[in-house]
């Protein structure tokens, strides 16, 4: 049986008396797409936070790529190939959709945003930033400002821009937010096509996403995982529906 690409196990997080991440364990496998809901509160942005490294757990452990990296920040749990994108987007919008995956590249490539005109120069930092647009269906939007793309393009520039850096495993937070329908669906397709390249948690409200993409489910409640498994099992758990899902259960 293949070793969980990532493994936290009893994370516990507290900000004085309230206690964000009580006790929790979560596994994503590779190649996964492992779904992280909950309502408003509920501490998904604690757990990720302490995941991806901006904060450090009170106890527990959290194994990545089979290291240890409870103890490690931020910018090292992204050389092992850790990425994550934001509810808010983060492209810069003065530049095309091009330039903004390319200074990704070269951000990835430990280099920072340097200068401009070195992106726009260097082939392979251009032909990397393409075959990134190209995986998130945006090849076409390649010379297009970022200002000019609509909400639902630039959650997938933001996404191509997390891919510059071949994670093995994406978090990604709530991609689907402030989306039509139309738009969503096009974003559950584009990352269904990912799943060969990397995995993925995904923390999102968008139930008909949810349920369209995850190979499991985990639901937090009050800083709890009160239930882990495939869509099926979280669809028929009473105490999910109950909790979460907004069912009378009798």
């Amino acid at each position: 049986m293949a070793e969980p690409l990532l493994s936290a196990q009893g994370l516990v997080k507290r900000f004085g008396g309230l206690l964000a991440t009580d006790n929790v364990s979560i596994e994503v496998m590779p190649g996964e797409i492992h779904a992280l809901i909950g309502p408003n509160g509920a501490g998904k942005t604690t757990l990720v936070s302490q995941l991806t490294g901006n904060l450090r757990p009170d106890s527990g452990s959290i194994r990545f790529a089979g290291r240890d990296v409870t103890r490690l920040p931020l910018h090292a749990r992204v050389r092992l190939g850790l990425a994550r994108s934001f509810q808010i987007t983060a492209v810069l919008r003065d530049f095309t959709a091009l330039d903004n995956v390319a200074l990704a590249v070269q951000a990835h490539d430990g280099h920072s945003f340097r200068f401009l005109a070195d992106v726009r120069a260097d082939r392979r930092l251009r032909d990397s930033a393409r075959r990134g647009l190209e995986a998130v269906g945006l090849q076409a939007r390649a010379e297009t400002l970022a200002s000019a793309l609509s909400h639902g393009e630039q959650r997938q520039l933001e996404i191509a821009m997390a891919l510059a850096g071949e994670p093995r495993l994406l978090l990604l937070d709530e991609p689907m937010a402030g989306m039509g329908p139309e738009e969503s669906q096009r974003l559950v397709g584009m990352l269904r096509n990912l799943k060969s390249r990397c995995g993925m948690l995904l923390i999102e409200h968008d139930m008909d996403a949810v349920f369209a993409l995850a190979d499991r489910i985990t639901v937090l409640v009050y800083g709890r995982a009160i239930a882990s498994g495939t869509p099926d099992q979280i669809r028929g758990n009473a105490q999910v529906r109950q909790a979460y899902l907004g069912e009378e259960v009798a």
